[in-house]
């Protein structure tokens, strides 16, 4: 499983910023796909996506800001 892990973030060090953000495009594109085909999905609660905002930031968030780079081993 390590393994595994360890391609997917060697690959992801490939990509620049501007990738990144092409990506994330693409999500939101899907995303905006997937309401047109089911848009009872906008009829949810507002508090619901605000929790599920905050429980998707927390960890990019924390190492954004304040986890401290760990020395390479290897």
């Amino acid at each position: 499983m390590k393994s595994i892990i360890r391609f997917f973030n060697d690959r992801v060090k490939r990509l620049t910023i501007f990738d990144i953000k092409l990506v994330q495009g693409c999500a939101m594109f899907v995303a905006l796909i997937i309401v047109k085909f089911i848009p009872d999905i906008m009829k949810v609660d507002l508090a619901w996506f605000v929790i599920l905002l905050i429980i998707c930031a927390v960890r990019p968030m924390f190492v954004f800001f304040i986890k401290r780079d760990q020395p390479q081993n290897g």
